[in-house]
């Protein structure tokens, strides 16, 4: 029998030795190396906030010396520091918190000053590892910090291996400096213009004020008092970005200079939305609908996350609705990781109800732009049509919130609601919509309509086929184009007229044998026919071709709708029996101009009209 095992539970912590763990750091820890500078000074800032916290309750007496935050870069030395006047630490904190890999110092201070449930604290540190990202970049980082309590300032410095020594520090001053020694194959970080693009990338509205030391001298040639003028120190952050602010306490230039520093477009945005979400989901931001000038132009948005003003990513499109992509803006996020993924956005709880939100807050700012100012939303409808219908189509929720604010423009101008167009045409086409796609083509069929004084909506965007279709499932209306039918009220009075040998001869001239002939009386006398296409063939047909299936199916043969009240249509009846050819001859250009006024004609069909036309003025003349 085997010898039985002495001690058969054994506990123990999984152990990592330095110099395995410190070359994952310098390569992988994040995937983007510009971070490390994001972290460095996102440290900082958390070192004054704690400062001040401890201020507020009353366990430090401030001085009258500003919080900063400054970043020096010395390219002769090779190095880049990050210095700041927080809080500081003891020799016990700097051993505690910077020789135990992924511990973190915010969440300490978190637990010992503000309890265990605390939001809102600021501090946006949580893991612990945002410091090692300086490895990513250097050989070696130099840490020179002196306590708020006036212990002995200490010295720490640590190589790319992980192996560190701890001394003393002359330094006299509260806080801490991070000395990053650049290391080979690094130099770029070691450009002003490199820095500063970052700084201005992820720390742009950080809450504490920082400072960039290192700029090239001013060029000789400039005037004396100008040099003095730039070279005066000035913050590279906003440390009250606009959407921490009430929005009752912003303007609207204030918006708009927001808008145009940020995004860089000088255009002004259709509106703004201010969110400031609290319990349960607690973010605040500020979205901004472009003016887009033309239907080539990018819809690509730029929605920007951030974590209590640091920077995190941009463009992030798990947060924003697909169908509100092209919207502009931040999202500051205090709830969300600062080093979030993709992957965790995309299975969050929490950022899909942030997202619901956001569509809520959308649909509430369409709707009150409606009810309170009609006028300037009705101007603004021709931009943001394509994108709430689209939203309609994507979102049953946000169709449902904003379909009494979605506005129809009309051909003569005006621009109605549904409800509104639905009122006024009781009398004529009840629970019916015309409608046109293009005035051109189809003027023939919209001045009839228009002098019976019924009102044509104008949807000439490829998506509205598939938004009439929705609207006609929820509300039970028929959506009919200019061109489907013959409406009612276009009808006139009068004998019925049927002729078999006139039907007969326009089958034979139109080349298809399925075409449908029928005579209607119709009010205008002037015209002699037109040709209707029914409004479900054509929306097949226009799926078809949406999907490249159309080349080979047959176009719709559609409706010959001859005019009985029309007096050259009787006499046309009449000609055919004495003189078939001339009557040919009139009943193929009749048809050709109803053809033409339905749709463009085909290059065969336009070249067969032509012969037609001058056989008739030879005829004339």
């Amino acid at each position: 029998m085997s010898e039985e095992i002495k001690n058969p539970i054994r506990e123990g912590g999984i152990s990592v030795e330095t110099e395995h763990i410190f070359p994952i750091i310098k390569k992988w820890l994040y995937s983007d190396k510009d971070i490390f500078l994001r972290e460095i000074v996102s440290n900082a800032c958390d070192a004054v906030t704690k400062l001040r916290r401890l201020a507020s309750l009353g366990q430090y007496e401030a001085d009258e010396a500003p919080y900063r935050i400054t970043v020096s870069l010395d390219k002769e030395a090779g190095t880049i520091t990050v210095s700041d006047n927080g809080i500081g630490m003891t020799e016990e904190e700097l051993d505690r918190y910077l020789c135990q890999i992924a511990l973190s110092g915010a969440l300490d201070f978190i637990k010992k000053y503000e309890g265990e449930d605390a939001a809102n604290n600021g501090i946006i540190g949580h893991f612990g590892l945002g410091f090692y990202s300086s490895f990513m970049v250097s050989d070696s980082v130099t840490v020179e910090t002196k306590s708020y309590t006036d212990a002995p300032a200490v010295r720490w410095i640590c190589g790319e291996n992980g192996s560190y020594t701890l001394a003393a520090s002359e330094k006299t001053t509260r806080g801490t400096d991070v000395v990053m020694h650049i290391a080979e194959g690094e130099e770029e970080y070691l450009n002003a213009e490199r820095l500063k693009g970052i700084l201005t990338q992820y720390c742009a509205f950080m809450p504490v004020e920082i400072y960039f030391e290192g700029e090239e001298e001013a060029p000789a040639d400039k005037p004396e008092e100008e040099s003095a003028e730039e070279s005066a120190p000035r913050p590279i952050n906003d440390t009250a970005p606009l959407w921490m602010k009430n929005p009752s306490d912003c303007t609207e230039e204030e918006y708009l200079d927001f808008y145009r520093k940020v995004f860089h477009d000088y255009r002004e945005p259709l509106f703004h939305i201010h969110i400031n979400a609290d319990y349960p989901l607690n973010f605040k931001g500020i979205l901004f609908f472009p003016k887009i000038t033309n239907e080539y132009e990018s819809l690509e948005g730029q929605v920007k996350l951030y974590y209590n003003q640091v920077f995190v990513a941009d463009n992030i499109k798990e947060v924003i609705p697909e169908f509100l992509l092209m919207l502009r803006g931040v999202v500051d996020c205090p709830e969300l990781p600062l080093n979030v993924s993709r992957s965790y956005l995309q299975n969050s709880g929490y950022v899909s109800k942030m997202s619901q939100h956001i569509v809520k807050k959308v649909a509430d700012k369409l709707n009150s732009m409606f009810n309170t100012e009609r006028e300037s939303y009705e101007g603004l409808w021709p931009d943001l049509k394509i994108f709430v219908e689209y939203g309609c189509l994507r979102e049953k929720k946000f169709y449902d919130r904003v379909k009494g604010s979605l506005l129809y423009p009309l051909t003569d101008g005006r621009t109605v609601t549904l409800d509104e167009y639905l009122e006024a045409a009781k009398e004529t086409h009840e629970n019916t919509v015309y409608y046109a796609t293009d005035k051109a083509t189809q003027a023939q069929y919209l001045a009839m309509l228009e002098e019976q004084g019924m009102a044509v909506a104008y949807l000439d965007k490829g998506l509205d086929n598939q938004f009439m279709s929705m609207v006609e499932q929820d509300r039970g209306v028929k959506f009919l184009r200019v061109d489907a039918g013959v409406a009612e009220a276009l009808k006139g009075d009068g004998e019925n007229y049927e002729d078999e040998a006139l039907s007969a001869l326009f089958v034979k001239v139109s080349g298809k044998e399925k075409l449908t002939v029928r005579f209607e009386t119709l009010k205008d006398t002037s015209l002699p026919a037109i040709l209707t296409v029914s409004e479900e063939q054509r929306r097949f047909g226009e799926m078809m071709k949406l999907y490249g299936m159309n080349e080979s199916m047959p176009a719709p043969e559609g409706e010959l709708v001859l005019n009985a009240g029309c007096d050259m249509i009787r006499r046309l009846g009449q000609k055919l029996q004495s003189e078939p050819d001339a009557a040919e001859m009139a009943a193929k250009q009749i048809y050709m101009l109803a053809l033409l006024a339905q749709r463009r004609l085909e290059a065969d069909e336009l070249r067969a009209f032509l012969a037609g036309c001058y056989q008739t003025m030879d005829r004339i003349i």
